[in-house]
């Protein structure tokens, strides 16, 4: 079975108040691409990674990690204005598969066995995404930030990456989206809107997506954790 692998790191992550966006920030000295590709290297369930990076930042990643890692198997190529714009330039590229695994390119801590479960899952269900139980009390208000009401968090889920859906099945949730001019806060949305199921699998809290300072404090105190 033939899975290719998009990694989406073409965003800036201004909350992060740096001057290099914080897929190239250092982690436990090398960069948070670096543990990415490194994982899925690692999980040994890729025929190809392709890594959608922004435009300006095109020379730096094949230079500063490409190269100087030697990830000889990964391809990269230039993202678009949104994030669901560069999967879908991902998407483009990618060889006819049987699953596209499709992954945040800053959930670096993300475990070998979510990515491993969440394979499986796709093949079985044809569409999978991690995620885990919500631990905090959810309630909804209204435009005068008053409460409306106390949600049953019984029934919600955090979701995370990666997100695993068969292929035809993928590119058709796409084509659908861009024709009805749709933009989605994830990709098993899409899939959603053609009134498929998509199997959660369990995720990770470790796998957290880092976007501010703190969120690379707490990866760095996980990484030394092991």
């Amino acid at each position: 079975m033939k899975i290719a692998a998009i990694i989406v790191a073409a965003g800036f992550g201004k909350r992060m108040n740096s001057r290099k966006p914080k897929q190239f920030l250092a982690l436990a000295g090398k960069p948070v691409l670096w543990h990415i590709l490194k994982k899925f290297i690692q999980a040994d369930r890729f025929s190809e990674i392709v890594l959608v990076i922004n435009r300006d930042y095109w020379h730096f990643c094949q230079q500063e990690i490409i190269k100087k890692y030697k990830f000889k198997q990964v391809k990269l190529i230039v993202g678009g204005k949104e994030r669901q714009d560069s999967v879908c330039r991902g998407l483009k590229v990618i060889h006819p598969c049987d699953l596209v695994c499709i992954h945040d390119g800053v959930r670096c801590m993300v475990p070998l066995q979510v990515i491993k479960d969440t394979v499986a899952a796709a093949r079985k269900y044809g569409a999978a995404i991690a995620a885990v139980p919500v631990k905090d009390t959810i309630k909804a208000g209204n435009n005068n930030a008053f409460v409306t009401k106390t949600i049953d968090r019984g029934s919600l889920w955090n979701i995370q990456t990666p997100q695993i859906f068969e292929y035809k099945l993928i590119m058709k949730a796409y084509e659908r989206a861009y024709q009805q001019k749709f933009y989605g806060t994830d990709d098993a949305m899409l899939v959603e809107r053609l009134g498929e199921k998509v199997k959660i699998v369990q995720g990770s809290y470790d796998n957290l997506k880092i976007t501010t300072p703190t969120d690379l404090l707490i990866a760095e105190k996980l990484l030394r954790k092991g």
